[in-house]
């Protein structure tokens, strides 16, 4: 059977670098994407194109230089993203339309790019990475929540409109895992005057504090693996704690406004 190649948005760093990583010890034909290749001149776990998500033209470039040294792309996996935080209210709305331009427009432009490709192909897989904070409006982290929900969303119309084609689609929804994304995000300044000074600060402090003692993001490497290894992917996954996975029961079955205190009451930790 021949090769799958395999490529990753954001594989330079933490989740697509651990997932890249992986598939590459398990056999797989693996790139992964960077905005700039000149920031890992020593990165040699597997080859780096450059592509900037937010940037349809480097989108273009990068999947035409991919299809000319692997004529074929099996397996897109998108995975570049950025954090964001700050009260709803005070977020500026340049950071939220650039908050969606990478968690959202970025992976859209990108399957757009890839889909004809899989079309003439007759088959493909197409993993988008999202988060299990896209199943809630989390305080706080509501423009976070919002991309990655939106990606949710729209993974399940492109699913049944390119299924006849013999692409698959799914989306997987890491909790918290180990990684820099908290280097890269942007948040909103704790405003001394701010009527969310105390209960945002708060919630950045625990955001912080949790960011290290997250997952291991191999974890998620090894449910990729699972994913591809499936002949007919389910709509969606989610890869974390038992505690996160289970948030996403309670919403179901519990009262709005009992999971509502839930999530105030832990923010709030």
């Amino acid at each position: 059977m021949k090769t799958k190649v395999v490529l990753i948005t954001g594989g330079s760093s933490g989740i697509g670098k651990a997932i890249g990583t992986y598939l590459k010890e398990k056999g797989y034909n693996v790139y992964g994407t960077t905005r700039s290749k000149s920031k890992y001149p020593s990165f040699s776990e597997f080859p780096l194109l450059e592509m900037d998500v937010r940037d349809v033209t480097t989108i273009k470039s990068c999947i035409a230089e991919l299809l000319k040294i692997e004529g074929r792309i099996d397996v897109l996996i998108n995975n570049a993203g950025v954090g964001i935080t700050g009260p709803m209210e005070e977020t500026p709305h340049e950071e939220v339309l650039k908050a969606f331009a990478t968690n959202f427009n970025g992976p859209l432009n990108v399957m757009n790019t890839v889909l004809p490709t899989m079309r003439r192909q007759k088959e493909g897989l197409i993993i988008n990475i999202t988060s299990i904070a896209g199943y809630m409006g989390l305080p706080y982290r509501g423009v976070y929540s919002a991309s990655k929900g939106a990606l949710e969303i729209v993974t399940e119309s492109y699913r049944m409109e390119t299924k006849s084609f013999g692409i698959h689609l799914t989306t997987l929804a890491p909790g918290d895992f180990a990684t820099n994304i908290a280097s890269g995000r942007y948040h909103t300044p704790v405003y001394q005057d701010s009527a969310y000074k105390e209960a945002y600060g708060n919630t950045l402090k625990a955001i912080d504090a949790d960011v290290d003692s997250g997952g291991d993001p191999s974890d998620v490497a090894k449910k990729v693996a699972k994913i591809i290894e499936t002949k007919n992917p389910k709509p969606h996954y989610k890869v974390g704690s038992f505690i996160q996975k289970f948030s996403l029961t309670l919403k179901n079955i519990l009262p709005g406004r009992w999971f509502e205190k839930l999530l105030e009451s832990h923010s709030s930790h």
